[in-house]
Protein backbone atom coordinates (compact mmCIF):
# COMPACT_ATOMS: atom_id res chain seq x y z
CA UNK A 1 0.00 0.00 0.00
CA UNK A 2 3.22 1.86 0.59
CA UNK A 3 2.56 4.81 -2.47
CA UNK A 4 5.78 3.47 -4.04
CA UNK A 5 6.73 0.49 -2.27
CA UNK A 6 10.36 1.36 -1.23
CA UNK A 7 9.09 1.90 2.15
CA UNK A 8 9.37 -1.93 2.37
CA UNK A 9 13.62 -1.92 1.44
CA UNK A 10 14.09 0.37 4.65
CA UNK A 11 11.91 -1.28 7.24
CA UNK A 12 15.25 -3.70 8.15
CA UNK A 13 17.24 -0.36 8.77
CA UNK A 14 14.43 1.17 10.82
CA UNK A 15 13.89 -1.76 12.90
CA UNK A 16 17.57 -1.94 13.29
CA UNK A 17 17.93 1.66 14.55
CA UNK A 18 14.76 1.48 16.84
CA UNK A 19 15.82 -2.27 18.01
CA UNK A 20 13.15 -5.01 18.42
CA UNK A 21 10.54 -3.37 21.05
CA UNK A 22 9.91 -0.31 18.22
CA UNK A 23 8.07 -3.41 16.25
CA UNK A 24 5.68 -2.10 19.34
CA UNK A 25 5.23 1.79 17.71
CA UNK A 26 5.46 0.28 13.93
CA UNK A 27 1.83 -1.36 15.37
CA UNK A 28 1.26 1.57 16.42
CA UNK A 29 1.41 3.74 13.60
CA UNK A 30 -0.25 1.18 11.34
CA UNK A 31 -3.34 1.73 13.27
CA UNK A 32 -3.55 4.76 13.62
CA UNK A 33 -2.87 4.74 9.81
CA UNK A 34 -5.87 2.97 9.07
CA UNK A 35 -8.12 4.61 11.27
CA UNK A 36 -7.22 7.88 9.83
CA UNK A 37 -7.89 6.04 6.60
CA UNK A 38 -11.33 5.82 7.61
CA UNK A 39 -11.82 8.97 8.81
CA UNK A 40 -10.87 10.04 5.52
CA UNK A 41 -13.94 8.19 3.93
CA UNK A 42 -16.10 9.73 6.44
CA UNK A 43 -15.34 13.22 5.31
CA UNK A 44 -16.48 12.13 1.74
CA UNK A 45 -18.88 10.73 3.26
CA UNK A 46 -20.64 14.08 4.60
CA UNK A 47 -20.27 15.90 1.44
CA UNK A 48 -20.79 14.13 -2.49
CA UNK A 49 -18.98 16.95 -3.79
CA UNK A 50 -15.37 16.17 -2.26
CA UNK A 51 -13.10 13.97 -4.85
CA UNK A 52 -9.81 14.77 -3.78
CA UNK A 53 -7.81 15.26 -0.59
CA UNK A 54 -7.63 18.90 -1.06
CA UNK A 55 -11.49 18.79 -1.79
CA UNK A 56 -11.42 17.73 2.33
CA UNK A 57 -9.01 19.99 3.25
CA UNK A 58 -11.07 22.86 1.41
CA UNK A 59 -14.66 21.61 3.38
CA UNK A 60 -13.03 22.19 6.71
CA UNK A 61 -10.92 24.88 6.31
CA UNK A 62 -11.66 26.53 3.35
CA UNK A 63 -8.71 27.63 1.43
CA UNK A 64 -6.00 27.71 3.58
CA UNK A 65 -6.67 23.95 4.25
CA UNK A 66 -6.97 23.15 0.72
CA UNK A 67 -3.50 25.15 0.68
CA UNK A 68 -1.76 23.16 3.51
CA UNK A 69 -3.42 19.73 1.89
CA UNK A 70 -1.89 20.68 -1.27
CA UNK A 71 1.34 21.81 -0.54
CA UNK A 72 1.87 18.32 2.25
CA UNK A 73 0.51 16.49 -0.80
CA UNK A 74 2.67 17.77 -3.69
CA UNK A 75 5.93 17.65 -1.50
CA UNK A 76 5.59 14.32 -0.43
CA UNK A 77 5.17 12.97 -4.14
CA UNK A 78 8.49 15.45 -5.37
CA UNK A 79 11.15 14.29 -2.21
CA UNK A 80 9.59 9.96 -2.84
CA UNK A 81 10.74 10.88 -6.78
CA UNK A 82 13.65 12.41 -5.44
CA UNK A 83 14.26 8.84 -3.40
CA UNK A 84 13.64 7.22 -6.39
CA UNK A 85 16.51 8.36 -7.87
CA UNK A 86 19.08 7.71 -4.73
CA UNK A 87 17.59 4.47 -5.02
CA UNK A 88 18.32 3.57 -8.32
CA UNK A 89 21.56 5.16 -7.83
CA UNK A 90 22.82 3.23 -4.53
CA UNK A 91 21.23 -0.28 -6.16
CA UNK A 92 23.15 0.08 -9.51
CA UNK A 93 26.34 1.20 -7.94
CA UNK A 94 26.37 -1.80 -5.68
CA UNK A 95 25.94 -3.74 -8.93
CA UNK A 96 28.39 -2.03 -11.17
CA UNK A 97 31.12 -0.07 -9.21
CA UNK A 98 32.86 2.27 -11.20
CA UNK A 99 35.02 5.27 -10.78
CA UNK A 100 32.78 7.63 -13.09
CA UNK A 101 33.43 10.26 -15.42
CA UNK A 102 34.60 13.48 -16.29
CA UNK A 103 33.00 16.21 -18.56
CA UNK A 104 34.47 19.47 -19.07
CA UNK A 105 36.36 19.31 -15.94
CA UNK A 106 33.43 17.89 -13.89
CA UNK A 107 34.30 14.46 -12.10
CA UNK A 108 31.12 12.51 -11.84
CA UNK A 109 31.38 9.81 -9.20
CA UNK A 110 29.89 6.27 -9.62
CA UNK A 111 26.52 7.08 -8.06
CA UNK A 112 26.13 9.96 -9.69
CA UNK A 113 26.30 8.89 -12.90
CA UNK A 114 23.62 6.22 -12.55
CA UNK A 115 21.52 8.74 -11.08
CA UNK A 116 22.04 10.75 -14.54
CA UNK A 117 21.37 7.80 -16.51
CA UNK A 118 18.31 6.47 -14.75
CA UNK A 119 16.75 10.27 -14.77
CA UNK A 120 17.45 9.79 -18.53
CA UNK A 121 15.57 7.02 -18.98
CA UNK A 122 12.37 8.20 -16.99
CA UNK A 123 12.57 11.62 -18.67
CA UNK A 124 10.11 10.23 -21.67
CA UNK A 125 7.62 8.58 -19.44
CA UNK A 126 6.93 12.12 -17.54
CA UNK A 127 5.55 13.52 -21.16
CA UNK A 128 3.43 10.62 -21.91
CA UNK A 129 -0.12 11.83 -21.46
CA UNK A 130 -1.76 8.65 -21.28
CA UNK A 131 -0.62 6.84 -18.32
CA UNK A 132 -2.46 3.55 -17.82
CA UNK A 133 0.27 1.55 -19.16
CA UNK A 134 2.79 2.91 -16.60
CA UNK A 135 -0.50 2.14 -13.98
CA UNK A 136 -0.10 -1.61 -15.39
CA UNK A 137 3.66 -1.86 -14.36
CA UNK A 138 2.93 -0.40 -10.75
CA UNK A 139 -0.10 -2.21 -10.41
CA UNK A 140 2.55 -4.83 -9.81
CA UNK A 141 3.83 -3.12 -7.18
CA UNK A 142 1.95 -5.49 -4.47
CA UNK A 143 3.92 -8.32 -6.97
CA UNK A 144 7.03 -6.32 -6.49
CA UNK A 145 6.84 -6.38 -2.66
CA UNK A 146 6.38 -10.02 -2.32
CA UNK A 147 9.10 -11.19 -4.89
CA UNK A 148 11.31 -9.05 -2.72
CA UNK A 149 10.45 -10.40 0.45
CA UNK A 150 10.15 -13.97 -1.20
CA UNK A 151 13.95 -13.40 -2.14
CA UNK A 152 15.13 -12.04 0.90
CA UNK A 153 14.17 -14.69 2.78
CA UNK A 154 14.89 -17.19 0.05
CA UNK A 155 18.57 -15.41 0.78
CA UNK A 156 18.37 -16.03 4.36
CA UNK A 157 17.30 -19.88 4.21
CA UNK A 158 19.68 -21.27 1.43
CA UNK A 159 22.13 -18.75 0.59
CA UNK A 160 24.66 -19.03 3.37
CA UNK A 161 23.25 -15.80 5.10
CA UNK A 162 21.11 -17.37 7.77
CA UNK A 163 19.36 -15.81 10.68
CA UNK A 164 21.77 -15.28 13.00
CA UNK A 165 21.70 -12.01 14.35
CA UNK A 166 20.41 -11.56 17.94
CA UNK A 167 19.99 -7.37 17.28
CA UNK A 168 19.19 -5.20 20.04
CA UNK A 169 15.67 -4.98 22.71
CA UNK A 170 15.74 -1.34 22.51
CA UNK A 171 18.08 1.81 20.69
CA UNK A 172 16.44 4.82 22.54
CA UNK A 173 18.64 7.06 20.67
CA UNK A 174 17.30 5.52 17.28
CA UNK A 175 13.56 5.55 18.55
CA UNK A 176 12.76 9.47 16.43
CA UNK A 177 14.35 7.61 12.96
CA UNK A 178 12.60 4.35 13.45
CA UNK A 179 9.37 6.31 14.14
CA UNK A 180 9.75 8.03 11.07
CA UNK A 181 10.69 5.49 8.81
CA UNK A 182 7.69 3.49 9.85
CA UNK A 183 5.54 6.37 9.14
CA UNK A 184 6.56 6.52 5.56
CA UNK A 185 5.20 3.07 5.00
CA UNK A 186 1.51 4.44 5.68
CA UNK A 187 2.06 7.80 3.47
CA UNK A 188 -0.96 6.37 0.62
CA UNK A 189 -3.48 8.42 2.22
CA UNK A 190 -3.42 11.27 -0.29
CA UNK A 191 -4.42 8.59 -2.88
CA UNK A 192 -7.82 6.80 -0.86
CA UNK A 193 -10.38 9.77 -1.73
CA UNK A 194 -9.21 9.09 -5.87
CA UNK A 195 -9.94 5.05 -4.76
CA UNK A 196 -12.83 5.41 -2.51
CA UNK A 197 -14.41 7.55 -5.80
CA UNK A 198 -13.87 5.40 -8.28
CA UNK A 199 -15.13 2.56 -6.50
CA UNK A 200 -18.61 0.88 -7.61
CA UNK A 201 -19.31 -0.78 -4.23
CA UNK A 202 -18.49 2.22 -1.81
CA UNK A 203 -19.99 0.16 0.97
CA UNK A 204 -17.00 -1.82 0.55
CA UNK A 205 -14.21 0.40 1.28
CA UNK A 206 -13.83 -0.02 4.60
CA UNK A 207 -13.29 -3.86 4.33
CA UNK A 208 -10.80 -3.29 1.25
CA UNK A 209 -8.72 -0.36 3.49
CA UNK A 210 -8.40 -2.91 6.21
CA UNK A 211 -7.23 -6.41 4.31
CA UNK A 212 -4.65 -3.71 2.39
CA UNK A 213 -3.53 -2.65 5.76
CA UNK A 214 -3.15 -6.16 7.15
CA UNK A 215 -1.40 -7.71 4.41
CA UNK A 216 0.72 -4.50 4.11
CA UNK A 217 1.58 -4.61 7.57
CA UNK A 218 2.49 -8.24 7.97
CA UNK A 219 4.75 -7.79 4.74
CA UNK A 220 6.73 -4.93 6.06
CA UNK A 221 6.82 -6.44 9.61
CA UNK A 222 8.05 -9.75 8.12
CA UNK A 223 10.55 -7.94 6.14
CA UNK A 224 12.24 -5.83 9.04
CA UNK A 225 12.26 -9.47 11.03
CA UNK A 226 14.23 -11.38 8.72
CA UNK A 227 16.32 -8.70 7.50
CA UNK A 228 17.09 -7.55 11.35
CA UNK A 229 17.92 -11.56 11.58
CA UNK A 230 19.89 -11.62 8.85
CA UNK A 231 22.23 -8.57 8.72
CA UNK A 232 21.46 -7.42 12.68
CA UNK A 233 22.85 -4.20 13.66
CA UNK A 234 24.70 -3.32 10.41
CA UNK A 235 21.93 -3.63 7.90
CA UNK A 236 21.96 -1.21 5.37
CA UNK A 237 19.48 1.73 4.69
CA UNK A 238 18.28 0.02 1.82
CA UNK A 239 18.34 -4.17 2.30
CA UNK A 240 18.86 -5.16 -0.86
CA UNK A 241 22.45 -3.34 -0.46
CA UNK A 242 23.10 -5.76 1.50
CA UNK A 243 22.56 -9.00 -0.07
CA UNK A 244 25.26 -11.33 -1.90
CA UNK A 245 25.20 -10.00 -5.81
CA UNK A 246 26.19 -13.46 -7.25
CA UNK A 247 23.06 -15.40 -6.34
CA UNK A 248 20.08 -15.45 -8.27
CA UNK A 249 17.77 -14.68 -5.41
CA UNK A 250 19.41 -11.23 -4.76
CA UNK A 251 19.15 -10.29 -8.12
CA UNK A 252 15.62 -10.73 -8.35
CA UNK A 253 15.32 -8.96 -5.19
CA UNK A 254 17.75 -6.49 -6.92
CA UNK A 255 16.48 -6.13 -9.95
CA UNK A 256 12.66 -6.19 -9.02
CA UNK A 257 13.66 -2.95 -6.93
CA UNK A 258 14.84 -1.22 -9.84
CA UNK A 259 12.34 -1.71 -12.21
CA UNK A 260 9.46 -0.60 -9.63
CA UNK A 261 10.41 2.79 -9.01
CA UNK A 262 11.04 3.41 -12.97
CA UNK A 263 7.94 3.07 -13.43
CA UNK A 264 6.59 4.73 -10.66
CA UNK A 265 8.46 8.22 -11.11
CA UNK A 266 5.84 9.53 -13.88
CA UNK A 267 2.86 8.36 -11.66
CA UNK A 268 4.38 10.40 -8.70
CA UNK A 269 4.77 13.70 -10.19
CA UNK A 270 1.93 13.78 -12.73
CA UNK A 271 -0.39 15.19 -10.00
CA UNK A 272 2.47 17.85 -9.57
CA UNK A 273 1.93 18.38 -13.21
CA UNK A 274 -1.72 18.16 -13.35
CA UNK A 275 -1.79 20.84 -10.30
CA UNK A 276 0.65 23.51 -12.03
CA UNK A 277 -1.02 23.06 -15.41
CA UNK A 278 -4.38 24.27 -13.86
CA UNK A 279 -2.96 27.15 -11.96
CA UNK A 280 -2.15 28.80 -15.03
CA UNK A 281 -4.34 29.95 -17.61
CA UNK A 282 -6.00 28.40 -20.22
CA UNK A 283 -4.13 29.93 -23.56
CA UNK A 284 -1.06 28.11 -23.02
CA UNK A 285 -0.49 25.09 -25.15
CA UNK A 286 -1.46 22.78 -22.40
CA UNK A 287 0.57 19.46 -24.07
CA UNK A 288 4.22 21.56 -24.10
CA UNK A 289 3.47 23.45 -21.05
CA UNK A 290 3.65 19.72 -19.36
CA UNK A 291 6.11 18.64 -21.14
CA UNK A 292 8.22 21.42 -19.77
CA UNK A 293 7.09 21.50 -16.10
CA UNK A 294 7.74 17.08 -16.31
CA UNK A 295 11.80 17.83 -17.33
CA UNK A 296 11.90 20.89 -14.75
CA UNK A 297 10.48 18.41 -12.09
CA UNK A 298 12.81 15.65 -13.26
CA UNK A 299 15.69 18.07 -13.76
CA UNK A 300 15.01 19.47 -9.98
CA UNK A 301 14.46 16.14 -8.02
CA UNK A 302 18.36 14.99 -9.64
CA UNK A 303 19.66 18.10 -8.66
CA UNK A 304 18.07 16.66 -4.76
CA UNK A 305 19.11 13.28 -5.36
CA UNK A 306 22.62 14.74 -6.35
CA UNK A 307 22.86 17.01 -3.08
CA UNK A 308 21.03 14.92 -0.08
CA UNK A 309 22.25 11.62 -1.67
CA UNK A 310 21.39 9.90 1.83
CA UNK A 311 18.17 7.32 1.32
CA UNK A 312 17.15 6.63 4.90
CA UNK A 313 17.61 10.53 6.45
CA UNK A 314 15.59 11.57 3.57
CA UNK A 315 13.25 9.44 3.75
CA UNK A 316 12.66 9.52 7.02
CA UNK A 317 12.45 13.51 6.80
CA UNK A 318 9.51 12.87 3.90
CA UNK A 319 8.08 10.08 6.88
CA UNK A 320 8.31 12.50 9.55
CA UNK A 321 7.00 16.18 8.22
CA UNK A 322 4.74 14.89 5.28
CA UNK A 323 3.97 11.42 6.16
CA UNK A 324 2.83 11.75 9.79
CA UNK A 325 1.11 15.18 8.90
CA UNK A 326 -0.65 13.98 5.12
CA UNK A 327 -1.44 10.73 7.03
CA UNK A 328 -2.53 11.06 10.61
CA UNK A 329 -2.61 14.55 11.69
CA UNK A 330 -4.75 16.00 8.92
CA UNK A 331 -7.35 13.57 8.35
CA UNK A 332 -8.49 13.87 12.45
CA UNK A 333 -8.35 17.71 11.82
CA UNK A 334 -10.20 17.66 9.20
CA UNK A 335 -12.59 15.23 10.14
CA UNK A 336 -13.30 17.07 13.75
CA UNK A 337 -13.90 19.94 11.94
CA UNK A 338 -16.32 18.32 9.41
CA UNK A 339 -18.33 16.62 11.36
CA UNK A 340 -18.54 19.15 14.32
CA UNK A 341 -17.46 16.40 16.87
CA UNK A 342 -14.95 19.49 18.53
CA UNK A 343 -17.98 20.87 20.05
CA UNK A 344 -18.57 17.80 22.02
CA UNK A 345 -16.61 15.50 24.18
CA UNK A 346 -16.53 12.11 23.65
CA UNK A 347 -14.22 9.06 23.71
CA UNK A 348 -14.35 9.56 20.17
CA UNK A 349 -13.08 13.11 20.53
CA UNK A 350 -10.56 12.38 22.92
CA UNK A 351 -8.84 9.61 20.55
CA UNK A 352 -8.61 12.23 17.81
CA UNK A 353 -7.13 14.75 20.17
CA UNK A 354 -4.42 12.09 21.65
CA UNK A 355 -3.51 11.16 18.07
CA UNK A 356 -2.96 15.09 17.04
CA UNK A 357 -0.67 15.60 19.48
CA UNK A 358 1.14 11.98 19.18
CA UNK A 359 1.03 13.23 15.22
CA UNK A 360 3.15 16.50 16.11
CA UNK A 361 5.15 14.97 18.78
CA UNK A 362 6.62 12.35 16.03
CA UNK A 363 6.89 15.29 13.17
CA UNK A 364 8.78 17.59 15.80
CA UNK A 365 11.35 14.94 17.10
CA UNK A 366 11.53 12.73 13.85
CA UNK A 367 12.34 15.81 11.70
CA UNK A 368 14.86 17.24 14.57
CA UNK A 369 16.84 13.76 14.01
CA UNK A 370 16.81 13.44 10.35
CA UNK A 371 17.44 16.88 9.49
CA UNK A 372 20.34 16.18 12.19
CA UNK A 373 21.72 13.06 10.35
CA UNK A 374 21.57 15.05 6.87
CA UNK A 375 23.71 17.63 8.23
CA UNK A 376 25.78 15.15 9.90
CA UNK A 377 26.37 13.30 6.09
CA UNK A 378 26.65 16.18 4.39
CA UNK A 379 29.62 16.89 6.34
CA UNK A 380 31.29 13.86 6.62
Amino acid sequence: MGFSGVGILSVPYALATGGWLSLILFFAIATGAFYSGLLIKRCMDFDSNIRSYPDIGEKAFGNKGRMIVSIAMYTELYLVSAGFLILEGDNLYNMFPNDGFEIAGLTIGGKQCFVLIVALVILPTVWLDNLSLLSYVSASGVLASAIILFSIVWTGAFDGVGFRQKGELVNWSGIPTALSLYAFCYCAHPVFPTLYTSMKNKHQFSNVLLLCFIICTIGYASIAVFGYLMFGSGVQSQITLDLPIGKLSSKIAIYTTLVNPIAKYALMVTPIIEAVKNGFPCYLNKRVFGIIIGTALVISSVIVALVVPFFASLMSLVGAILSVTASIVMPCLCYLKISGIYRTFNHEMVVLVVMIFMGIVVTIIGTYSSVLDILVNLQM
